[in-house]
């Protein structure tokens, strides 16, 4: 075999029984390449390009009570081309990260520690965390960009060999505060869309980076307070942002305590113009429309269709569950946090009338899953097929996926078996494809009975059959969240002027 071992991180972390060190997320502290994974069945020719998932991976003993979303961030990459596979790990190298490493101990606590017990001053809208950039993944103009959900810079590398180039700087035009997880590029206009929160008023921006590093565009979104948005979603006239009732205490936060409480408001989303807008903007310009009371953590596509304005995601039906029934008591809360059968997320569609100023919402279907993918070959298209993640009941672990025809309601879903635990699957279609579904899902599972991991390749359309390929990886990865899936067209590095 060709797999090897790279490096080997500096740790401090003890074995122990917390539920998210142990299990389908034990920590790994090896960066691994091996650039020809043995394959069980067979490889689409028609794949080329990159598999990236993100993850949390704590290297340093924890200050204080530990929560998965503390770990540093970790990408796996998985290189397919001509029927072959390659796989690389690497940790990010964030600069709380390097200097964790230079100590050899944890510099911060973790998102659970109230007040924080952080040695030194720390990134985003919580103010006292480590932007451990271990979010999200996207490739945008042949680099590889990583995020931190509570906002933090963004870190760049090579979207195959996972060689860091370092966070990005856009010619000094890097938002203070930061940019949130979930950058979306727009492969139409080639732009970077984002949005930062904090705690200081507005409270809310968002904005537009060039394929050369330039800020086109930015302004502010103001709103009442403090507020705990995830994601964003864009048509081409509008970025659309929101403001759910789930937010910091602000009594509490007063005293550096960051509790999310559920809030006796309306759901509110901006629809803030793109382009057509001027630099800074206004708030008037700004369209709001209130909806239920809820949190929606993900998307999966958002169009215009006449006056309306289309919003898919996944609404949470209790978004401030009880403690997790059966759970050790110092994990129950955020367990239930954690857990989608706790939660009850279900596909949803707002419609925005843009004449009118009214909402009219409603569910799409009432099965619980999350962390979705469409496939659209224009931004105004409807995606007829919603691909979700399955939730494991009690746990942030992903069981299988559940592909959902809108048009007609019926579903196809597949188990990936006990003991087995997926990633964010990410759709790829077939070069000549003659139907919309007509393509791949590509996923990273951990499989804890046999203590592997492996690549999986399924056939969109006919779920059933299993996997088409399993991709043995070299080592054991913990369970992950977000990817993306770049084709190797998307791969080719910028031009030597970028300002990133």
């Amino acid at each position: 075999m060709s797999a090897r071992m790279t490096h080997r991180v500096r740790s401090s972390l003890q074995p122990c029984e917390h539920p998210y060190l142990s299990g389908a997320w034990t920590p790994v502290f090896e960066e691994w390449l091996d650039d020809d994974c043995p394959v069980t069945g067979e490889i689409p020719r028609d794949l080329d390009g990159v598999y990236l998932r993100n993850t949390e991976n704590p290297v340093q003993q924890p200050l204080g009570r530990y929560h998965p979303f503390d770990g540093d961030g970790m990408l796996c990459g998985l290189r397919l081309h001509n029927g072959c596979a390659a796989f690389r790990n690497r940790f990010v190298r964030t600069r709380g990260f390097v200097n964790e490493q230079d100590v050899g101990r944890a510099l911060w606590s973790g998102i659970a520690e109230m007040p924080p017990l952080s040695d030194r001053p720390g990134w985003g809208a919580h103010g006292a965390l480590k932007d451990a950039s271990s979010t999200d993944v996207c490739v945008f103009g042949g680099r590889a960009y990583t995020s931190f959900y509570q906002c933090g810079e963004l870190y760049g590398c090579d979207p195959v060999s996972l060689e860091p180039s370092g966070a990005v700087g856009w010619g000094g035009a890097f938002p203070r505060a930061g940019i949130s997880a979930h950058a979306l590029p727009d492969p139409q206009t080639e732009e970077l869309l984002w949005f930062s929160y904090s705690r200081e008023a507005p409270f809310m921006h968002c904005g537009a980076t060039s394929l050369g590093g330039e800020v086109t565009h930015q302004r502010e979104v103001p709103l009442p307070g403090p507020r705990l948005p995830h994601a964003m979603m864009f048509t081409p006239r509008w970025y659309v942002l929101n403001d759910f009732p789930l937010f910091w205490d602000a009594e509490l936060l007063q005293r550096k305590l960051f509790a999310a409480r559920l809030h006796d408001l309306p759901s509110r989303f901006a629809l803030v113009p793109r382009a057509s807008a001027p630099h800074g903007g206004r708030a008037d310009d700004i369209r709001w429309f209130e909806a239920s009371p809820t949190y929606v953590l993900h998307y999966v596509q958002a169009r215009e269709e006449g006056d309306e304005v289309i919003l898919d995601g996944y609404r949470q039906r209790c978004p401030s569950p009880p403690p997790l029934a059966g759970a050790p008591r110092e994990h129950a809360r955020m367990m239930a946090f954690l857990d989608l059968h706790s939660l009850q997320p279900q596909l949803w569609r707002w419609r925005f009338n843009l004449r009118t100023g009214q909402t009219r919402e409603g569910a799409l279907d009432d099965a619980v899953c999350e962390f979705g993918c469409v496939h659209v070959a224009h931004p105004q298209q409807a995606a007829r097929y919603v691909y979700s993640m399955l939730g494991e009941p009690g746990w942030f672990l992903f069981n299988g996926l559940d592909k959902l025809d809108l048009r007609s309601g019926t579903r196809e879903t597949l188990a990936f078996g006990p003991g087995v635990f997926g990633s964010e699957v990410r759709f790829v279609p077939r070069r000549a494809a003659r139907s919309e579904d007509d393509g791949w899902l590509i996923t990273l599972v951990t499989d804890v009975n046999r203590n592997l991991s492996e690549g999986r390749i399924y056939a969109a359309q006919n779920l059933r059959a299993g996997p088409l390929a399993r991709i043995r990886l070299p080592l054991r990865i913990p369970s992950g969240t977000h990817a993306c899936w770049a084709d190797a067209a998307a791969l080719q590095v910028p031009a030597p002027n970028a300002r990133f």
